[in-house]
């Protein structure tokens, strides 16, 4: 080997394809997507191992959903704690704190889940079980980046390596948190407050510790095509680029206890919103493991300084946190033996300038937007921002679609972030405030408008009202400026330009995830809810809601369609790397409404039932809107009101719709994928 030959080598082991910057559900998230797609990857991580205690806890519905498309969906929902109901509590005439109403936590019907509460360290088990499964990603606890670089001239060239980041690995000792010292019967507990915002970044005093430390004084230089920081609020990636969090903080001062409560009060095991006149507000959330968590306003410790500057923490204690809620609950008797974890913050509303640079670094999570914990919208809006982000990236990688999809992250999560702080300012605010005493307290919060606002949030914060804007990757009417964050994200080419007929399928919102309902399989009758089938892979899909095949008119379209779809020129095949499975980048799946006895999967184009020479017909494909034998039936064209013409959906890796058109409209389906998708090198004969 020459010694020309060595320093290649060399140089190629420290290149990847995504560098991923921060191990929380984020980072996880991106590493998810990148193990399902097989991209070279590396996930770095400055604390020296996960999470066991406290941290984030709510998983919304959406996120559930997003779980189960990665098969452990089953884990979050057994082992957490189901919230079913919310108990409002409000002072009376007499100032004396009562329940005052009771309204379902999740809305009915908007989903298959409800929202459930399990602590981070479990969520963040069940990434690292699942990359495991799938790829030889792991995380490198103990390492930080310490130096920034990019090469702009190469930033347009796919096959580049324009990012250079200098790696620093710390010792143990540096890479264990600073944590408060608080004991209870002569046992640690572990706090939250190295990761408030309450806390000082430490990362500069890291990498300074680090080079005074010659065991843990090593660095590695490494070259990545894409970055990701999921650093948190304090997020190294971030200021390395220069962006800013733009935004206010409050004077709003909240302790947050888990704990086994010692307590009268009834509904304990309850999620509550609790004002009292004038101590404050509490949130309770009961929790896994007989556990519960309690939100609480300090009202009578750690002020704000002088021109705005943070609370005192260590006039926070886990004693003064109790104090408080004790004159809040008052008159209920409040107290604890178990503390497994406490941390305070202050309430601020910020959102990140920008979410990326050049689409090669991108930011996710706390690094680009805080917010109030209460809502339960932290973890699960810097997964989703991940979730948004990863199969765009990966397919970008791999080469299946050319760059202009990746600016569609910004102009989609930015805007998210943006209505995720508008709701959380005022509902923060009416949490926060005192109840008003009468009509005429103008400076009192309307208990009547925090009810409101609560049930407003729900949907809002369980995460099924996301809709993505207009934008290369979603065809629908108006503005992709106006829609998302301002960035213009609309199909430069406009003969290829596409627009959803929304009319046709009115619950299947374009840019909204689809809904699920049950469907029965054509061949062996089994129901699954129409999200199952829809496995986040990386495949995008098309659904084709064929109406009754039994119909002369019906039949005859599905068979133009499939005869299409066949051809050695189709998106199918141009769009699908010849070396590829059938089913590798798109997946073709038909939910008709004839009667399931009066056909079977032979009665429909081979196109939609494909033929392996090892596995045979593909038997998995084709659907049916009919009566189960054990479960009911999931009437899914009445439920997504889909006109009996049928219609055909193109579904995006996410589960996110971009198009509803006709059923036999091809030359649609075909200028949508021709819009950003890379011609693949063709077969000989025909892909399918």
């Amino acid at each position: 080997m020459t010694a020309e030959t060595a320093a290649n080598k060399a140089a190629n082991a420290n290149e990847v394809d995504v560098l991923i910057v921060g191990a929380g559900p984020a980072g996880l998230m991106m590493a998810m997507w990148m193990a399902q797609y097989g991209i070279k990857t590396r996930i770095v991580d400055k604390r020296g191992s996960k999470i066991f205690n406290g941290q984030a806890d709510g998983l919304q519905c959406r996120t559930l959903e997003i779980f189960d498309s990665f098969e452990f969906g089953h884990r979050a929902w057994m082992e957490s704690n189901h919230m079913l109901e919310i108990c409002l509590w409000n002072p009376d005439e007499e100032g004396i704190i009562r329940r005052s109403d009771r309204i379902p936590d999740t809305i009915p019907g908007i989903s298959r889940f409800q929202q459930v509460v399990l602590h981070q360290g479990r969520i963040e088990r069940f990434f690292l079980d699942a990359i495991q499964s799938c790829s030889d990603i792991q995380v490198e606890r103990g390492v930080l980046p310490s130096k920034l670089e990019v090469d702009t001239s190469l930033v347009e060239d796919a096959d580049a390596y324009p990012i250079t980041v200098t790696l620093r690995h710390l010792s143990e000792e540096e890479a264990t948190p600073k944590q408060t010292a608080t004991s209870q019967n002569g046992t640690s507990i572990q706090d939250g407050l190295f990761r408030s915002n309450l806390a000082p970044d430490d990362t500069a005093e890291l990498i300074n510790g680090a080079k005074l430390n010659d065991k843990a004084n090593t660095e590695e230089v490494v070259r990545a095509k894409y970055m990701l920081g999921a650093d948190g609020a304090h997020s190294w990636v971030r200021n390395q680029l220069g962006f800013k969090l733009e935004g206010e903080s409050t004077d709003y001062i909240w302790g947050v206890l888990d704990i086994i409560p010692i307590t009268d009060f009834p509904d304990i095991r309850m999620r509550c919103a609790i004002h009292s006149r004038d101590a404050g507000s509490v949130m309770v959330i009961p929790r896994e493991n007989k556990l519960v968590r309690l939100y609480i306003q300090l009202t009578t410790t750690a002020k704000i300084g002088e021109g705005g500057a943070k609370a005192d923490r260590s006039k926070i204690t886990p004693q003064t946190i109790l104090q408080s809620a004790q004159r809040i609950i008052a008159p209920y008797k409040l107290d604890y033996r178990k503390l497994d974890w406490w941390t305070a913050y202050q309430i601020g509303q910020r959102v990140g300038t920008q979410f990326s640079m050049d689409e090669r670094i991108f930011l996710a999570g706390d690094a680009v937007h805080t917010h109030s914990p209460k809502a339960g919208q932290g973890m699960n809006v810097s997964m989703q921002d991940a979730f948004n982000l990863g199969w765009k990236v990966a397919s970008v990688v791999k080469g299946l679609s050319n760059r202009t999809i990746l600016k569609t992250y910004q102009s989609e999560r930015r805007r998210i972030a943006q209505d995720l702080i508008a709701f959380d300012h005022r509902f923060s605010r009416l949490f926060s405030g005192r109840p008003a005493q009468d009509v005429m307290d103008e400076e009192g919060i309307s208990m009547q408008e925090f009810k409101e606002a609560f049930e407003k949030g729900n949907l809002f914060a369980s995460g099924i009202a996301v809709d993505y804007g207009s934008s290369i990757i979603v065809a629908k009417k108006g503005s992709s400026e106006e829609q998302g964050d301002g960035t213009d994200v609309a199909v430069q080419n406009k003969n290829l330009q596409v627009t959803s007929v929304q009319t046709l399928a009115s619950k299947i919102e374009v840019g909204k995830r689809i809904p699920s309902f049950k469907v029965l399989n054509q061949s062996d009758a089994r129901p699954s809810h129409l999200q199952e089938l829809l496995r986040s892979n990386g495949r995008w899909r098309v659904i084709i809601f064929a109406g009754d095949v039994t119909e002369p008119a019906q039949a005859t379209k599905l068979k133009t369609l499939g005869a299409q779809l066949a051809r050695p020129q189709s998106f199918l095949n141009r769009f699908t790397p010849p070396s590829g499975r059938y089913d590798n980048v798109f997946e073709l799946l038909v939910v008709h409404k004839a009667p399931r006895r009066d056909v079977s999967v032979f009665d429909f184009p081979e196109v939609f039932r494909p033929y392996d020479e090892v596995d045979g017909w593909d038997y998995w494909k084709i659907f049916v809107d009919d009566e189960s034998y054990h479960e009911g039936h999931g009437q899914i064209y009445q439920n997504l009101e889909v006109n009996p013409e049928g219609c055909s959906v193109i579904l995006r890796p996410d589960q996110h719709v971009s198009y509803v058109g006709p059923m036999d409209a091809y030359d649609d389906l075909d200028s949508f994928f021709a819009g950003f998708m890379i011609p693949q090198a063709t077969k000989s004969s025909g892909h399918i």
